[in-house]
């Protein structure tokens, strides 16, 4: 598991490779990811915008932006934590994602929140990223 806190809000992600969906003969490997977005500070927030940046073995970066996560654009009280599940195709064996959401607070402020670096690691390669 992979975790980061970002003013008061904790990203926790764990990625899981998906061998029943991946055809390593046509260069094609499929991870799925969860991820729990807790608040743990005293303000209530929102995420508005997604931003992944994903690197393939090779290094060739593909950047993902869009409106909340899932279609939804969650609104976290304090202590209340959001969770779902996603997933990235990859034409190597291994990679590596890392992202921000942008958060809004209830007074308007926008802010970013870290997520954390985390590999995207298949039994097809022996060299592991992370």
């Amino acid at each position: 598991m992979y975790e980061k806190t970002t003013r008061s809000i904790t990203i926790t992600v764990q990625p899981f490779y998906l061998d029943e969906q991946s055809e390593p003969d046509e260069e094609r490997y499929v991870w799925a990811y969860k991820v729990n977005i807790e608040n743990v500070g005293d303000e209530t927030v929102q995420l508005l915008n997604r931003h992944w940046r994903i690197t393939d073995k090779l290094g060739r970066l593909q950047e993902v932006k869009g409106l909340g996560v899932i279609g939804e654009q969650p609104v976290l009280n304090p202590g209340d934590s959001f969770e779902y599940t996603s997933g990235t195709p990859l034409p190597t064996p291994s990679g590596i994602m890392v992202g921000s959401y942008e958060m809004e607070s209830a007074e308007g402020e926008r802010f970013d929140v870290e997520i954390p670096a985390f590999s995207l690691d298949s039994p097809y390669d022996s060299a592991v990223v992370n």
